[in-house]
């Protein structure tokens, strides 16, 4: 409003002007105002070139109305103004509104997000994996090939995943989670699954904004800045002093009135057609809190992008106007979450062969909407979890052992770098539990003979010095294990190596 008058005061031609056998100083003729707004409105990235000439004089109406302009005789508030050859000037005055100031209450406006940040792609930087408690039986499979009892192994390499893989894996787990939370047998009576775009999930998944805001690649379909602006101005009224909006009487009421014209338009509603009877199922489930709103956050998933982003805002919006105190009510009848339900209700959610009771329907699940919108319109964290861990597991390298029937699955992980330092520290300190556990089971393991458990103990004192040096410090610790048995020796050979050796004389005895 402000920068508008701004621009047409300092750019209107003024100059004298003849009417009636009398001369008027600094004025302009209508026409010639109206010449000059429609270019000023064209060349605006807030309208652009689409607005009429019939616009621009209902705009100049407004700014008669206002005392932005005065006829030559200085009446101001009651005409309309007519693109004819009738003689207008500026008033002494400033035309410019004031800026609302901010409430002293100190809420919070909603922060849309930022239409010129950089378009982000599909986030694979950290895929979220749970962890698995390791007991001594895992840890002691895992390394019996270092302690010498598995002889080989091998190496199962999965195939490499394509984009169209994990797609078609992103919408068969989800129809399948979907059908799961609604209670159906299958999904074909409220929904035809080939209808649904694989894409259209993965990018409400993934290409997303800090406000969770869909980010959309083709930037024809974004909703026209002239409303977002719209838009903003209602749901921070009025802490949007960087709109510089005016306060006029009945601002606020035209401003909603600009909005409900834009979404009344279209041709088909947020939730689409396609789409109607599934989220008409999950007005089953409103009484059980949790399980409608993980459904609806999950149906909105199949929604094309565009669709989704233009859902967010304005639930948003119709959220925050319904909630707002300070401003004006926009109707002299209606409260002002009722008018929210009853103006939006048909372009969020209609059948494509209308019936008495959808608007019922669709100002229900528009109710449930407002109050829950900022779970129903994120992305499910759970699904989202499951999906990226089960197609980490499909391209994962797998251990299958000699002899083995089945591969042998360990849990998923998820690696940072780390500096040689750290790494050696973890090796000798967050290991030793586990380790310590798979000695003590070797050590204590009676069904082994004592060769071979003289034989492990030796490869794993090789290959883990220092937990074995805990278990064992000292050689007799080790002793302990394998007591040595005393053998009695015979008397008679004790008898024997008690005298030494004589050797044999010959006596005379034997000469005779």
């Amino acid at each position: 409003w402000n920068e508008i008058i701004e621009h047409f005061r300092a750019g209107m031609p003024l100059r004298k002007h003849r009417c009636r056998f009398k001369s008027y100083e600094r004025c302009f003729k209508a026409s010639e105002a109206v010449d000059r707004l429609h270019e000023l409105l064209g060349s605006n990235q807030n309208f652009g070139p689409e607005v009429t000439r019939n616009q621009t004089v209902k705009l100049l109406t407004k700014f008669l109305k206002n005392h932005v302009i005065e006829d030559i005789k200085g009446r101001w508030g009651k005409e309309d103004f007519q693109d004819d050859g009738r003689l207008y000037r500026f008033p002494p005055s400033s035309p410019l509104k004031s800026y609302p100031k901010k409430p002293s209450c100190g809420k919070e406006a909603i922060k849309f997000p930022d239409w010129n940040e950089p378009k982000a792609g599909i986030s694979q930087e950290h895929i979220p994996v749970k962890a698995v408690a390791t007991n001594s039986e895992m840890w002691y499979k895992r390394h019996s090939i270092a302690i010498g009892e598995v002889s080989a192994c091998k190496l199962v390499f999965r195939r490499e995943l394509t984009q169209t893989n994990i797609e078609e894996i992103w919408k068969s787990q989800t129809l399948s989670r979907l059908q799961k939370v609604l209670g159906l047998d299958s999904l074909d009576e409220v929904l035809d699954a080939k209808l649904v775009n694989s894409k259209h999930i993965v990018q409400n998944a993934y290409n997303v904004n800090k406000q969770g805001i869909v980010i959309l690649e083709d930037k024809s379909k974004e909703l026209p800045h002239w409303i977002l602006s719209a838009m903003k101005c209602l749901a921070n009224w009025p802490s949007c002093s960087d709109l510089k909006q005016p306060t006029y009487s009945g601002f606020e009421r035209d401003v909603f009135k600009t909005i409900v014209d834009y979404f009344g338009q279209m041709k088909e509603p947020l939730l689409t057609f396609h789409f109607f009877d599934v989220f008409v199922s999950v007005l089953g489930l409103l009484q059980k809190h949790s399980k409608a709103i993980e459904a609806l956050q999950i149906s909105c998933l199949l929604l094309p992008p565009e669709n989704r982003k233009r859902l967010q805002l304005l639930v948003r919006m119709m959220a925050r106007i319904s909630l707002n105190k300070d401003l004006p009510p926009l109707s002299e009848s209606v409260r002002t979450r009722t008018l929210m339900v009853q103006t939006f209700s048909r372009c969020i959610l209609c059948s494509k062969d209308e019936m008495d009771l959808d608007e019922l329907l669709a100002a229900k699940l528009v109710s449930f909407l407002m109050d829950n919108y900022q779970e129903i319109l994120s992305v499910p964290i759970a699904l989202k979890s499951s999906i990226e861990e089960h197609v980490v597991n499909l391209q994962r390298v797998q251990i299958k052992y000699a002899g083995a029937d089945t591969d042998v699955n360990f849990p998923p992980s998820f690696c940072h770098q780390i500096s040689t330092d750290e790494f050696e520290y973890q090796r000798a300190t967050g290991s030793q539990e586990p380790l310590a556990a798979l000695l003590e089971e070797i050590a204590m393991n009676k069904e082994i003979s004592v060769k071979d458990k003289k034989k492990k103990l030796k490869q794993f004192q090789k290959s883990y010095p220092e937990v074995y040096r805990v278990r064992f410090p000292t050689p007799e610790t080790e002793a302990v294990l394998f007591p040595e048995k005393t053998k009695q020796k015979p008397p008679i050979l004790r008898w024997a190596l008690k005298k030494p050796f004589q050797p044999f004389h010959r006596t005379r005895s034997f000469r005779m």
